[in-house]
């Protein structure tokens, strides 16, 4: 059996019911990432032995009579800034392989393995998680699996290509400023960010503290919410999680869109978006019966208060290394580092400011709406070493450009599922729709997401990497 096409509901169901043993699981896992991955090159550490341990255990539950957890036997992969007890955590970089190896495991990789998951590695992304497009020069560009010319996005770029080339159903990343959203666009996956705060941060490497949000993607939405369900936790060790209660969309608030009030976001989002973006959109308000208009107040300055909040942080956090290791650090972010570190105090306490108001302006657009709709990119996915991007006319830096339309979301903290489509024109790569709702508010972005799903619009594809590994 190859996993390639089977989703993480299925994966559990045949494990619960003994038509499958959860090292079966783990082995086809290891055949699809070892038939693929030269090419792929999504993962940076693939830990088999604790993985076939952790199959082996749920096998040996089941045969007890004992009750398994919802992802029971269900293989998935992290994005290497995850710490994964007994290896070092790299975020992607040169300097962390100096650290010393993780003493635990990160709180959602121990929530995914309480709930049956089992982990079989960990995944390429860009370093220090600061990039759209995971073109790493320490362990070489991750390739999107529907294209291997082109990139997988990022910075959870071996998040988004792992799930894409079928080598598992589900994988944990990060998103900052779109760090799930772009890959989960350009790669043709699900993804969620959900609210910031709501998933505990423990024992994670740090990009941004004050933006930084973790989440799940997977090759189906009902993979999607069993993640996130098994993530969702209260953590009083973690001062950056929020989340009062656990609040589960999978299944009974996972259905229907009667009643929910959903527009389509103009001016910027349509300004900054190609005509392929703008279709899937379209389609997707079609579907959902979106018809009205909305403008999402102060778009571009959210933007540019993120990229300063961004730096500043940033280059904080790798300051000691700046000024002793700078010629080990990645060469396509070194300076934006080097920048951050420089940047006048006054930019970021008015950056600070200014998302204060932000946020405010976006709690009260959501007293008048439930979901709102735009594109994940811009584009589609480009070839590796892409330079500049052209948006209607305006020429944009193409890996930072990546992030036009995600920027301004997760800067309010605005829960997103990012919805896989095809538009036509784009020689078969996949744009996603960003799905948005209220902060707090997940469920109401997995209903709309639902519909897509079941109406067909919304999907995930074959690659031809997984039909040559068959």
């Amino acid at each position: 059996m190859n996993n390639a096409a089977i989703d993480a509901l299925t994966m559990a169901a045949q494990v619960a019911a003994g038509q499958v043993s959860a090292h079966e699981l783990v082995q086809n896992c290891v055949t699809q990432v070892e038939a693929t991955d030269a090419r792929v090159n999504a993962f940076t550490e693939k830990t088999w032995q604790r993985a076939f341990a952790e199959a082996d255990a749920v096998d040996a539950s089941r045969a007890k009579g004992h009750k398994l957890g919802p992802l029971a036997g269900v293989p998935y992969a992290v994005k290497n800034l995850f710490d994964i007890q007994g290896l070092v955590t790299l975020a992607g970089s040169n300097v962390n392989r100096s650290h010393a190896a993780a003493p635990a495991d990160a709180f959602l990789v121990h929530q995914m393995k309480a709930a049956g998951a089992v982990l079989i590695g960990a995944l390429n992304m860009d370093e220090y998680a600061y990039g759209f497009t995971t073109e790493n020069t320490h362990y070489g560009p991750c390739h999107n699996p529907h294209d291997l010319s082109r990139i997988s996005g990022g910075s959870s770029g071996g998040s988004g290509a792992a799930v894409a080339a079928g080598q598992v159903p589900i994988t944990l990343g990060s998103d900052t400023n779109g760090s799930i959203r772009v890959p989960a666009s350009l790669c043709g996956v699900w993804g969620l960010k959900p609210t910031f705060g709501r998933l505990s941060r423990r024992g994670t490497y740090p990009f941004v503290y004050s933006i930084d949000h973790l989440g799940p993607m997977a090759n189906s939405l009902s993979g999607l919410a069993l993640a996130y369900d098994a993530m969702q936790s209260t953590d009083p060790l973690d001062a950056g999680c929020h989340a009062l209660e656990v609040q589960p969309v999978m299944p009974h608030t996972y259905s229907g869109i009667e009643g929910l009030r959903i527009g389509v976001l103009g001016g910027y989002f349509s300004d900054q978006a190609s005509p392929a973006a703008r279709e899937v959109v379209a389609l997707a308000a079609k579907t959902l019966g979106a018809t009205r208009e909305v403008i999402w107040p102060d778009a571009a300055l959210a933007r540019a208060a993120a990229f300063i909040i961004t730096a500043s942080e940033g280059g904080s956090l790798h300051l000691d290394d700046l000024r002793t290791r700078t010629d080990e650090f990645e060469p396509l972010s070194v300076d934006r580092f080097i920048a951050g570190a420089l940047q006048p105090a006054d930019w970021t306490i008015k950056a600070h400011r200014v998302r204060r108001m932000y946020r405010d302006k976006i709690n009260a657009l959501f007293n008048d709406w439930d979901i709102l709709l735009t594109a994940a990119t811009p584009v589609s996915a480009t070839v590796i070493g892409t330079e500049w991007l052209d948006i209607n006319g305006t020429k944009h830096p193409a890996r930072a450009a990546m992030g036009l339309l995600t920027q301004p979301i997760s800067f309010a903290g605005c829960p997103v599922v990012a919805a896989p489509m095809w538009p036509t024109g784009t020689n078969g790569m996949p744009i996603g729709v960003q799905i948005i709702a209220a902060p707090w508010c997940e469920d109401l972005a997995f209903r709309a997401a639902r519909v897509l799903s079941q109406a067909g619009v919304a999907h995930t594809k074959p690659t031809l990497i997984q039909a040559a590994a068959q």
